[in-house]
């Protein structure tokens, strides 16, 4: 008897593939396409993957792999994705909400569907790789370009065991050819899918138009030198995040970057680039896949997606934050932002946690 599982269906080739995969292993897949209430049509040159393009394509694909096809509302679980996302850059944080939606979406209520239809396992199109040693080892993939460890950091062991990553041994023009062979050609040449599926152009029209008038992150204020001393005038703190360089709104005779944000008086930091370096970082809200360390322990910590690993040792605190010491100082530690830990030998997630402060 064959077991079922659930396959997160996003309309997209690389959820096309996980599915179609899993049913030549056996698997009794089911498809599930999340509607987000939010995302309407793909535009421009950014692909979304929520739309009802994305949708209808999901459908297709599940009709021509011949499996079950369910469509979750999930409006009202995504708005906390999208307050969270204001909330943080309202703050002068980073936000990553595709962390987010993969914790407390993918893998959260997917799998309490996966419950109510008696389905063993979650699938998903990530780039990532699920092994197991008496608990189960989230390792980075062969296709090292596509790597999506990162946004998966977060996942709880108890989520971990019972998700299923077809795509660890593929790379990415291999599921392109495997999409073509099926007779996914629909698929098979959509472009990747935009890191923030919500937002297809400028995040900062999104976000200001659900804050408050009063708000003090679209309040206009000053820009500072490292120094304190006025050096311009900005329209709100909302269109600013660390190491930006570009879209300041004005020259400044020489390059600038914005060192710190701080919404309640206003005001951006501008300096030099070797004013973005941090020699380490305090993450908050830790999950740790691995047993947390006793003491300090040598990883290789990762601060944004997309972003080299680096050398570091990591300190669990009294208070369950953690302490990350980097061998050599990082650029752009962004708070909003997640810190993923890795083995230093065999690419092995140890835990992540948010951000809270870059510490110079």
């Amino acid at each position: 008897m064959s077991r079922r599982i659930v396959c997160a269906l996003s309309g997209g080739v690389d959820s096309s593939v996980s599915a179609a995969l899993l049913k030549e292993q056996g698997w009794d897949v089911v498809g599930l396409f999340m509607r987000s209430g939010i995302s309407g049509h793909a535009t421009g040159e950014k692909q979304g993957c929520c739309s009802v393009e994305d949708a209808l394509d999901a459908r297709r694909v599940a009709d021509k792999l011949g499996i079950p096809f369910y469509a979750l509302d999930m409006k009202e679980e995504f708005s906390r994705i999208v307050e969270r996302f204001v909330e943080s850059y309202a703050s002068g944080e980073t936000p990553n909400p595709c962390v987010l939606c993969n914790r407390w979406l993918k893998f959260g209520h997917v799998l309490a569907f996966a419950d109510k239809i008696g389905a063993e396992k979650v699938a998903t199109g990530h780039y990532a790789r699920l092994d197991h040693d008496g608990r189960p080892v989230l390792r980075r993939p062969r296709d090292r370009k596509k790597d999506q460890t990162y946004v998966l950091a977060v996942l709880s062991p108890e989520q971990l065991a019972r998700s299923v990553f077809p795509l660890a041994d593929l790379e990415k023009p291999e599921v392109r050819e495997k999409a073509r062979a099926l007779g996914l050609d629909r698929v098979a040449k959509k472009k990747d899918s935009v890191e923030i599926c919500f937002v297809q152009d400028d995040y900062r029209p999104f976000v200001r138009e659900r804050l408050p008038l009063h708000h003090a992150a679209v309040q206009p204020g000053n820009f500072v030198d490292t120094g304190g001393a006025k050096i311009g005038r900005h329209e709100g703190t909302l269109g600013f995040t660390i190491g930006q360089r570009k879209g300041l709104g004005q020259g400044f005779g020489e390059r600038r970057y914005v060192t710190a944000v701080d919404p309640a008086t206003a005001t951006v930091v501008l300096g030099e680039k070797k004013d973005l370096e941090a020699r380490a970082l305090r993450a908050r809200d830790f999950q740790w896949q691995a047993e947390p360390p006793r003491g300090s322990r040598r990883v290789m910590a990762q601060i944004r997606y997309n972003h080299a690993a680096v050398a570091a040792t990591a300190t669990v605190e009294e208070d369950g934050k953690v302490h990350v010491v980097f061998d050599v100082p990082e650029i752009a530690v962004a708070p909003g932002q997640l810190c993923a830990l890795y083995d230093e030998e065999d690419d092995r997630v140890l835990g992540a946690g948010w951000i809270e402060r870059a510490l110079a």
